[in-house]
């Protein structure tokens, strides 16, 4: 159940939901599998985009669907294999209190000790996407276009990659990419399922464990990669 809530919540624009299911995450509240469920889904500035192009609603709600079926899909297998994996160890999973994680004492009340957090996290999140904005001011979105454009064959991986930017930039070009006709829709739904906005940014700072995280990163990236090279081979259009 998890991951249906999961997968729906990330289909709405900005990727505020994939900010706080980072941290449900790292406190392990939800699971790996809902995690990436919510990441794969996330429209983040896909939909607005979209509604302000006047894009026909049946394909907006066909791509959405594509992601949200893919990211309910990848959420049941990882949780899947996860619990056969661990079935033997009878290990129960501790639940790490904010006030834990953020090594705050508690005695100065949950109320406080969750607007620092949360202050923490605005301005980690203000911090990097001003950083990823001045890189990609100085490369030029142009550039990260043409580089898409001029690599048709590898299209999926590419803009997995450029899905990996921790910025809604990532979504905005792969979304512009397609409605002009310059990539197909597996190109675009590869990247956007990549694409979790500031998400992976605040994974790297909540969770602790960068082996862990490099590996959820991964697993995002081939997800993505794999699912948008299917759909290209199977000839889905949208």
């Amino acid at each position: 159940m998890d991951r249906q809530f999961g997968s729906i919540l990330g289909i709405f624009p900005q990727c505020g939901f994939s900010v706080s299911a980072t941290n449900l995450y790292a406190a392990r509240v939800i699971t790996l599998g809902t995690l990436i469920a919510v990441y794969l889904s996330t429209s983040d500035e896909m939909l607005p985009i979209f509604i302000s192009e006047a894009v026909p609603i049946a394909t907006i709600l066909k791509i959405l669907g594509t992601k949200l079926i893919i990211g309910m899909i990848a959420g049941f297998a990882i949780d899947f294999v996860i619990r056969i994996k661990n079935k033997d160890k009878q290990e129960e999973e501790k639940i790490v209190d904010i006030c834990e994680k953020e090594h705050c004492h508690c005695e100065h009340g949950i109320i406080q000790s969750a607007l620092r957090h949360t202050v923490h996290i605005f301005i980690f999140v203000l911090l990097v996407t001003l950083f990823v904005n001045i890189i990609i001011y100085f490369i030029g979105e142009e550039t990260i276009a043409g580089f898409v454009q001029n690599t048709p064959v590898l299209g999926p991986v590419i803009a997995g990659i450029i899905g990996l930017i921790p910025n809604c930039a990532s979504s905005v070009i792969l979304t512009q990419l397609y409605l002009e006709g310059v990539i197909p829709a597996a190109t675009m739904i590869s990247g956007l399922l990549v694409g979790a906005g500031v998400g992976l940014a605040v994974l790297f700072k909540m969770n602790k464990g960068i082996k862990e995280n490099l590996k959820i990163t991964g697993l995002l990236y081939i997800i993505g990669v794999v699912s948008g090279i299917i759909i290209e081979m199977i000839g889905i259009n949208f």
